[in-house]
C-alpha cells in the first residue's frame, strides 16, 4: 500500500529547504573537483563560462525539476508517472531515481578518503601524507579503505534514520554556514601565502588565449556535478516543500551558494599550488590528485601546515556529507513511494545499496584491483556510467516531460504559485531550444572522450 500524500516528510520552511539544497549542491563536485577543473581549463576563462552556464542552463533545469516535484509531491519515479505510465515516462523517472543511488556508493568512499586523512591530520602525521606514494598505497590497503569507507556511511545513514526535518535539514542547518566560515579562513590563508597573488590572478581573471571548446564541455559537465541537476534529488526536495516556498528566489539563493563556495574553493587550492609550485604547468593540471596528493605537499611546506590540514579536510568533509545524504535521501524517497515502505524500512534498504556497491568501489584499487570495466576501475566506470551517460540522458528525459508532456505554461504556473518568474523568457527559450543541444554536446563529448577520439 502505498504512503498517503499527507503523511509525506517535509521541511519546515523555507531556509531548511535552501540550506539543504545548498549542502546538496555544495560538496565533493565544487571543493574537490572545481578547483582541479578550473586549473587544468584555462583559471579564469572556465570561471566565467561556467558562470554563464550555471546562470541560464543550470537555472533552468533547477527550476524544472523543482516545480516538478512541488507539483506532484513525488520523487523522480512517481514525479514522471504522473504524467502517464507507458515505458518512456517509467524510464524517465527510473534513471532519475537510479542515478544517486549508483552516485552514493563512490562518493562515499571518496567522503572515506576525507575522513583517513582528517584523521591523519588530527594526529599531526602531516610529513607522512605529503610522501610520494602515500596515498597510493593507502588506497591500495583493502581494509583500510573499507574501514573508513564505512565509518563515513555510518554518519550519512545515522542522519537519514532521523528523518527530514530532524536529521537532514537539522544538519544542514548546522553544516553549511560552519562550511562557509571555514571557506572563508582557508581561502584567506591560502591567498597570503608568499606567491599566491599570481594564482589569484590566473584563477579570477579570464584570459580568452586560454579558451577551448573544452573548457566549455569540461565546464558543462561541472555544472552538473555541482549543481545537483539530474540526479533526482531536486526532485525529491521539491516534493517535500509547501506552496509558499519562492522557487526562483531559493534557485538565486543556491545558485549564489554554489558558485561562492566553488570560488572559495578555487582560492583555497589554485593560490596555494601556485605558491608551492611556482605555477607549473603540470602541478596545475594534476587533476584529481590536486586535492589527495599535491595539496598535502603544499601543507607540508608550510609553518601552520598541520591546521591548514586540519581545517582544510573539516570543511571537506562536512560539504562531503551533506551532499551524500542528499544523494541518500532521494533513494529512500524513492524506496517510500514505489514500495510504500516506512522510512527506516527505506533507509535500511538505502544503506545495504551503500555498502554493496562502495564496497567494490573501495575495494577495487586493493583485493579487486584486477576488476577492469572498459579499462576503468569500478569507482571510476561508476563515475563515468552516472556522470557523463546517465545525467545527460536524465536531463534530457527532464527536458521532454517539460516541453512536451507537461508543458512550459503548466510549469510556469506552478513557479508563479509564489514567485515573481522574472527570468521567465530566459527559462522557456533555454528549456525549448538551448538545453537539449547542451546536454547532447556534453553525451556526445563525454562518449568521445572515452573512445580517445577527444581528450577532456
Amino acid at each position: 500500500m502505498k504512503k498517503n500524500e499527507n503523511s509525506r516528510s517535509s521541511f519546515s520552511g523555507k531556509l531548511g529547504y535552501v540550506l539543504a539544497v545548498a549542502g546538496s549542491a555544495v560538496g565533493l563536485g565544487n571543493i574537490w573537483r572545481f578547483p582541479y577543473l578550473a586549473a587544468k581549463y584555462g583559471g579564469g576563462i572556465f570561471l566565467l563560462t561556467y558562470l554563464i552556464l550555471m546562470l541560464t542552463f543550470g537555472y533552468a533545469l533547477i527550476v524544472s525539476e523543482t516545480a516538478l516535484g512541488r507539483m506532484t509531491k513525488r520523487s523522480p519515479v512517481g514525479a514522471f508517472r504522473s504524467f502517464g505510465k507507458s515505458a518512456p515516462f517509467r524510464f524517465g523517472g527510473w534513471i532519475n531515481a537510479v542515478i544517486p543511488m549508483l552516485i552514493v556508493p563512490y562518493y562515499s568512499v571518496i567522503g572515506g578518503w576525507v575522513v583517513k586523512y582528517l584523521f591523519e591530520y588530527l594526529r599531526q602525521n602531516t610529513a607522512a601524507l605529503a610522501k610520494d606514494g602515500y596515498f597510493d598505497s593507502f588506497i591500495a590497503n583493502s581494509s583500510e579503505t573499507e574501514l573508513w569507507f564505512l565509518l563515513f556511511c555510518l554518519m550519512v545513514i545515522a542522519v537519514l534514520f532521523a528523518g527530514v526535518k530532524q536529521g537532514v535539514e537539522r544538519v544542514s542547518k548546522i553544516m553549511m554556514p560552519l562550511l562557509v566560515l571555514l571557506a572563508v579562513f582557508v581561502a584567506a590563508y591560502s591567498v597570503t601565502r608568499p606567491g599566491a597573488l599570481e594564482g589569484v590572478a590566473y584563477f579570477l581573471i579570464p584570459n580568452f588565449k586560454n579558451f577551448s571548446w573544452m573548457t566549455v564541455v569540461a565546464a558543462m559537465g561541472q555544472m552538473f556535478y555541482s549543481l545537483s541537476i539530474a540526479m533526482g534529488i531536486l526532485y525529491t526536495y521539491g516534493s517535500y516543500i509547501k506552496k509558499d516556498v519562492d522557487i526562483e528566489k531559493s534557485t538565486q539563493q543556491v545558485e549564489i551558494f554554489d558558485t561562492a563556495i566553488a570560488m572559495l574553493a578555487g582560492l583555497m587550492i589554485i593560490p596555494a599550488v601556485f605558491a608551492f609550485s611556482g605555477g607549473d604547468a603540470a602541478t596545475l593540471k594534476a587533476g584529481p590528485s590536486l586535492m589527495f596528493i599535491t595539496i598535502p605537499k603544499v601543507f607540508a611546506s608550510m609553518d601552520f601546515g598541520t591546521g591548514a590540514g586540519i581545517l582544510f579536510f573539516l570543511l571537506v568533509l562536512l560539504a562531503a556529507l551533506t551532499s551524500a545524504i542528499s544523494l541518500a535521501e532521494s533513494g529512500v524517497s524513492t524506496f517510500e513511494d514505489q514500495l510504500g515502505w516506512s522510512r527506516a524500512k527505506s533507509t535500511l534498504l538505502m544503506g545495504a545499496v551503500i555498502l554493496l556497491f562502495g564496497s567494490a568501489s573501495a575495494l577495487g584499487f586493493g583485493v579487486l584491483d584486477f576488476v577492469r570495466i572498459l579499462g576503468m576501475s569500478v569507482l571510476d566506470f561508476f563515475d563515468f556510467l552516472t556522470n557523463s551517460l546517465m545525467m545527460p540522458v536524465a536531463a534530457l528525459s527532464t527536458c521532454f516531460l517539460v516541453t512536451r508532456v507537461a508543458g512550459l505554461d503548466r510549469i510556469i504556473r506552478e513557479v508563479e504559485q509564489s514567485s515573481a518568474f522574472r527570468r521567465k523568457k530566459m527559462y522557456c527559450f533555454f528549456m525549448k531550444y538551448l538545453a537539449p543541444i547542451c546536454i547532447v554536446v556534453i553525451l556526445l563529448s563525454s562518449i568521445a572522450s572515452v573512445l580517445g577520439w577527444i581528450t577532456l
